[in-house]
């Protein structure tokens, strides 16, 4: 027989065999599960304002450093706690390996935040707490002290004496109650200082800027005005600037929107107590990753807060707190 016709039938064996081995390779890395992102569920307290807007930037800058995928739900109203709840149930049956929640109500919320412990989903509260020992960590301002600040940037500005008004946002939430607490504590240092009036907006920018109308018509002696919110603030400052009030009363709001830092240029506010939602979203995700991987997390974690006025808005490191996106 020719050798060469000896050589085919082994030359073709051969062929047959690496196929095959190569076919069995493809096959095995194709049946080799890509390793999953971890997926972290965000309640927000409100889809709306850009308070929450920065806290979801620092998160996502967290879930890309951190490599995990993120889904948000947020109601479209602080106000809509039974909605909140109804979205954490949600988040919990989606089967996430953590939860980061921004509570709209510090007592109900808390079956919902036992539930996911349960099911064995560790959950990290921000911005506001949760009357839950099963939360493995709260990252946010010391309310009480946010309070007590903007207690004394009102008596540096107004004086310790005249007639004060308090615009909070919702009867018996716990952020509200903390900031009122500090706020009246300062105040009652001040004898001469009155508290005569206080309402809730229940975050609704037109109510917070109707209640603020009636108050002036009431008592328009007043000297001061405290709104303890975001959309309290706006509504305020709005009200007192379309009744020509601002070189009268003296306005000191919370957070850092982009309107309230314009309506403090333009000195219809006075100062505005800022926290630092950036970081507060940001370190909401981090700690979940830790506790998602089974590592301790501090229970508590104070993100700061500091009174910015037109005096020193514009230093540098105040900058970075009100645009921390931008660089």
């Amino acid at each position: 027989m020719d050798k060469t016709m000896k050589v085919r039938p082994l030359l073709f064996a051969v062929l047959v065999a690496v196929i095959s081995m190569s076919s069995c390779s493809k096959q095995t890395e194709e049946t080799t599960p890509t390793e999953q992102k971890k997926h972290f569920e965000v309640v927000l307290r409100s889809q709306n304002g850009d308070y929450w807007k920065t806290v979801k930037i620092g998160a996502e800058v967290a879930a890309k450093e951190f490599d995990v995928a993120l889904d948000f739900r947020a109601p479209g109203d602080e106000a809509d706690v039974k909605g909140q709840i109804a979205l954490m149930e949600q988040s919990i049956g989606s089967g996430p390996d953590a939860i980061v929640l921004a509570p709209n109500s510090y007592k109900q919320l808390s079956g919902v935040v036992d539930d996911a412990s349960m099911r064995g989903i560790p959950v990290i509260t921000i911005d506001s707490e949760v009357e839950s020992r099963k939360a493995k960590s709260f990252i946010g301002a010391n309310n009480y002290e946010a309070g007590q600040l903007a207690g004394k940037q009102l008596i540096e500005l107004a004086g310790t004496s005249g007639d004060i008004a308090i615009v909070s946002f919702m009867q018996g939430e716990r952020n509200t109650e903390l900031r009122e607490q500090g706020l009246l504590e300062e105040l009652s240092k001040y004898p001469d200082v009155k508290v005569i009036d206080k309402v809730y907006s229940m975050t609704d920018y037109e109510l917070a800027a109707q209640l603020t109308r009636n108050m002036m018509e009431k008592y328009p002696q007043l000297d001061g005005i405290v709104a303890l919110n975001e959309i309290s603030s706006i509504g305020v400052a709005h009200a007192i600037q379309s009744m020509d009030l601002q070189d009268k009363v003296k306005i000191i709001t919370f957070d850092s929107t982009s309107e309230e830092l314009e309506l403090l240029q333009e000195g219809v506010i006075q100062a505005t107590i800022i926290q630092n939602p950036f970081s507060i979203g940001y370190l909401g995700v981090k700690n979940a990753v830790a506790a998602s991987n089974g590592k301790k997390v501090p229970s508590r974690v104070d993100t700061g807060i500091k009174a910015i006025d037109l005096g020193n808005m514009f230093w540098s490191d105040n900058q970075k707190l009100l645009f921390p996106f931008i660089k």
